[in-house]
């Protein structure tokens, strides 16, 4: 079946960062939906595509590529500042005339979706799925190999070479707010948080630490056998969120 057509759209945050992005309309003209990949990801890559084609049954969608992915600008910081390329995208939904907008994010853009709407509020609903609740998080072999890549220069070099993706090369002053505190601040925008308990990131305590941190409305998805973001999401699953999402606005 081939995807939901899409129009470019280039994007600028309030820093001045250039987002490359794509707007994929839907029969349903009311309700913007933006959606934030994971760390090295892209809104071309073959998996979001799938989850923006799902999606676009249940309303417009935004994807665009963060600070220093693909063809944006700029150079990743791994989830700080990366909040001001979802208030463009957000933005540029209000702006082509979405009344309600949420935001769905994938592992490092579930953190930014958490962390943009308890800062910077704005968007009628939000979903994490996969998302860390800490940060500087070892405790599994693909997390240590994605703190080599951040933290080793050699790791950089490689995450530019073979992901296109390119890591700002120096440590976080002052260390931004974790998403399990910044999710305290979302209420009452309701948050729903999608996680795998296969999940060979970030096990399940992420997703609880998420849950408890957070106020009413919110719910809280385990789903068996699910891994991580955005390669193990089903199209059943990206259903079920879309009618979640859609429900919040009938």
């Amino acid at each position: 079946m081939p995807f939901a057509p899409n129009y470019p759209v280039m994007l600028r945050t309030e820093d001045g960062v250039r987002i490359d992005a794509a707007h994929t309309p839907s029969a349903r003209t009311d309700l913007g939906i933006v959606v934030a990949h994971g760390f090295t990801g892209s809104w071309r890559e073959r998996t979001a595509r799938r989850i923006v084609h799902v999606l676009s049954g249940y309303g417009g969608v935004i994807a665009f590529d963060f600070r220093g992915h693909g063809r944006s600008g700029g150079e990743t910081t791994v989830g700080d500042l990366e909040i001001l390329d979802v208030e463009a995208a957000v933005r540029h939904a209000r702006a082509i005339g979405y009344r309600k907008v949420a935001v769905v994010g994938f592992s490092m853009g579930a953190a930014v979706a958490v962390r943009h709407a308890g800062l910077r509020g704005g968007v009628d609903a939000v979903v994490a799925v996969s998302g860390p609740a800490r940060w500087y998080y070892r405790g599994t072999r693909p997390m240590r190999q994605v703190h080599w890549a951040i933290e080793r220069p050699v790791g950089r070099l490689a995450a530019r070479v073979a992901k296109r993706t390119r890591i700002r090369n120096a440590e976080w002053d002052p260390v931004p707010m974790p998403p399990h505190e910044a999710a305290a601040l979302i209420a009452p925008t309701p948050l729903l948080i999608v996680h795998g308990d296969a999940d060979a990131f970030f096990p399940l305590d992420h997703a609880h630490q998420l849950y408890a941190g957070a106020r009413e409305p919110k719910e809280l998805w385990i789903e068996p056998g699910y891994g991580h973001a955005e390669s193990a999401a089903t199209p059943d699953l990206v259903r079920r969120i879309g009618k979640w999402i859609s429900s919040n606005f009938s």
